[in-house]
């Protein structure tokens, strides 16, 4: 009961108020007002609940709709209220407040463009870190939270194409890769662009969906999944660890798998936690994803108050902790305030960049 107060009283702040009060300024007929606040205030729960089980184009676009209007309410509801304030001063006339309202239009479409085309482009960023444990120099390229079912089949194509141009030597991915169930392997098919090996370990996503079919397509198309075990190769260690929302499980899962100590060890686990048990544990290095960083701010707020540790690289007593901002997006296809990223390791022996 709490939880279904918390989405109305969320609807009618995000969705509901900045709809109903631009509508107004807006001079729109009270019919066409009612019913465009209706349905966006409802527009989350339809989308979320009522068509989730339906797959097909129409609620495939109705969904993304009702995912760029979420994706663009903090912004619509800052710019109301900024109007709201400065009215109480400058008591604007309705003339003028109709002239702001249309600037406010204005405003988040524009924002949404901009949203939308940093969301279909991830940025190149590189990571340079170096290792007495290393033999030869290694190349790798981490990708986190792609969200194949949220995004489109086209948007994973695109993505494997960079990642094939980096000629890696090898790629990890670290959760959330596929948030939806029945996404068949043909539609995975992509993954064939990487010619060298793919290293995956499961989201919280995944465990929501058909979190077995899932593995088995993966492993049909060439993926090592790894759920709760390692693998070594080149003198490195890969391990991976499933998700949990225990914040306790690499703590309670990792001393379960030898953790070689003359080998590179890289930890995939889709959270940012357990970075601790981990360094204990001699983990080299851990990958994560999870946070988005928020995605759309405000939200990062929100975002670090849950998670210590929500993007980019943190040093921990000799190893290192990397959180990868997310490759793909989930809900609105919109990143503002953020990025999405593919992550370009590059690790270097010490003794070969101290001569070299």
């Amino acid at each position: 009961m709490k939880f279904i107060l918390l989405i109305l009283f969320f609807s009618l702040v995000m969705f509901a108020y900045p709809v109903w009060r631009l509508g107004e300024w807006l001079q729109l007929p009270l019919v066409v007002l009612i019913v465009s606040t209706l349905l966006l205030f409802s527009s989350q729960f339809i989308a979320r609940f009522v068509l989730r089980s339906h797959v097909n184009r129409a609620t495939y676009l109705y969904r993304r709709a009702a995912d760029f209007f979420l994706g663009m309410s903090p912004i619509l509801l800052g710019l109301v209220l900024l109007v709201e304030i400065t009215n109480l001063v400058a008591n604007f006339s309705p003339q003028s407040l109709q002239t702001l309202g249309f600037g406010i239009l204005a405003i988040t479409f524009v924002a949404g463009l901009w949203g939308l085309s940093v969301a279909w482009k991830p940025d190149i960023v590189t990571v340079r870190l170096l290792s007495d444990k290393l033999g030869k120099p290694v190349r790798f390229v981490q990708i986190s939270d792609v969200h194949i079912g949220s995004r489109t089949v086209r948007f994973l194509e695109k993505t494997m194409q960079r990642v094939e141009a980096l000629k890696p030597d090898f790629l990890c991915i670290t959760g959330d890769f596929i948030d939806q169930s029945g996404i068949t392997e043909d539609k995975l098919a992509s993954l064939k662009y990487f010619s060298g090996p793919i290293y995956y370990c499961i989201g919280n996503h995944e465990r929501y969906e058909d979190l077995e079919d899932i593995v088995s397509r993966m492993e049909s198309l060439g993926v090592e999944v790894l759920r709760n075990r390692s693998v070594t190769a080149d003198g490195l260690q890969l391990i991976g660890v499933d998700d949990h929302e225990d914040p306790e499980q690499v703590a309670k899962v990792l001393p379960t798998i030898e953790v070689l100590k003359n080998a590179f060890s890289i930890l995939l686990y889709h959270r940012p936690e357990g970075i601790e048990a981990a360094q204990a544990q001699g983990v080299d290095l851990k990958l994560s994803g999870h946070t988005h960083n928020g995605q759309i701010v405000p939200f990062n707020k929100a975002v670090s108050s849950r998670f210590k540790f929500t993007k980019g690289l943190y040093p921990f007593k000799g190893s290192y902790l990397y959180v990868n901002e997310g490759t793909g997006t989930w809900g609105p296809t919109l990143r503002l305030g953020t990025r999405s990223e593919i992550t370009v390791f590059e690790l270097t022996p010490t003794q070969l960049n101290r001569y070299g």
